[in-house]
């Protein structure tokens, strides 16, 4: 008898708690929820443009993509925990740990980061300074006060569903995304130095580019490293088209200058440069996100776009 009017008392709901308790958790809950769930479902919906802004942020290439997929599952996973009244101790302690991992990378990598944008939630613009860190320590103040007001968590059961959920429509949307990269039909022509180019005669490289951004630049001088033999580059300048020229001439990458980039961006559409496409006949061969590492050239070489 006793069992169960214990039992029952455990089952009780958040009422239970004194109001101003249970308030507090559940603005701060609701609050933390908000930011996680839309930086984890912009992550695992476009988790290609998301391992972009891993790589930029010092992750190595050949993890960006499964960082992206990985911080996109946890934080989307926390952001439910949290809603839920039983999950939100657990989804408590998931943000805090979340929220520390951010902040001890990024003061590891402070010195190279600083200035930088954090890229960690989606339209929200933070730059890598000192401003950084108290916002993180804001959020991190509100996971200890979530954790504080909840009841202790119960239901592995539902948590685990609610993951493996999460973890399935991931590598759904990440399937979805890369099928729709391949193949891709380029436009007939494009104007390039005043003129009309055809982009589906042979292998043509196409490479968009800021002329401020520092990410480009350095893209562009490892490409003008590289022997392109009868391949033809166009450079299509995103921003600033007035200093395009002046932007290749800097960095020696011997390409036709596109001033138009709308009708190409809309075809091959991507969120941010530095971004290549090698087309063969017009198709889409491979597309590039960054060039800082030795494997993009190989892939370069075996399709038979660089010698």
């Amino acid at each position: 008898m006793h069992d169960s009017m214990a039992y029952a008392d455990a089952e009780a709901g958040p009422s239970e708690l004194p109001l101003w308790k249970s308030w507090s958790g559940w603005i701060a809950a609701v609050l933390l929820a908000l930011l996680f769930l839309v930086a984890g479902v912009w992550k695992i919906t476009d988790p290609l443009a998301a391992a972009v802004r891993m790589a930029q942020a010092k992750v190595p290439h050949s993890l960006s993509l499964a960082a992206a997929l990985g911080f996109g599952v946890s934080e989307t996973v926390a952001g439910v925990l949290l809603l839920v009244p039983r999950f939100r101790r657990w989804g408590a302690w998931l943000t805090g740990l979340l929220l520390i991992a951010f902040l001890v990378y990024i003061g590891y990598y402070y010195n190279d980061l600083r200035g930088e944008e954090c890229n960690c939630f989606p339209w929200v613009k933070r730059a890598v300074g000192p401003a950084f860190f108290i916002g993180d320590a804001v959020m991190l103040f509100l996971a200890a006060v979530t954790g504080w007001c909840a009841r202790p968590s119960r239901g592995l059961r539902g948590a685990l569903l609610t993951l493996a959920a999460v973890v399935v429509f991931a590598f759904a949307s990440y399937g979805i995304q890369a099928a729709r990269q391949s193949g891709i039909r380029a436009p007939e022509f494009a104007a390039v130095d005043g003129r009309s180019f055809p982009l589906r005669q042979g292998r043509v490289f196409v490479f968009f580019f800021d002329p401020e951004c520092s990410h480009c630049d350095q893209s562009a001088r490892r490409l003008a490293a590289l022997n392109w033999g009868e391949t033809r580059i166009i450079a299509v300048a995103t921003a600033l088209p007035q200093f395009g020229r002046e932007f290749l001439d800097s960095t020696g990458l011997k390409a036709g200058l596109c001033l138009e980039p709308e009708p190409l961006r809309k075809q091959f559409s991507f969120v941010d440069v530095p971004y290549g496409v090698a087309l063969d006949d017009g198709r889409q061969r491979a597309a590039f996100t960054q060039f800082e590492t030795p494997d993009v050239f190989d892939t370069l070489r075996q399709l038979g776009f660089v010698k």
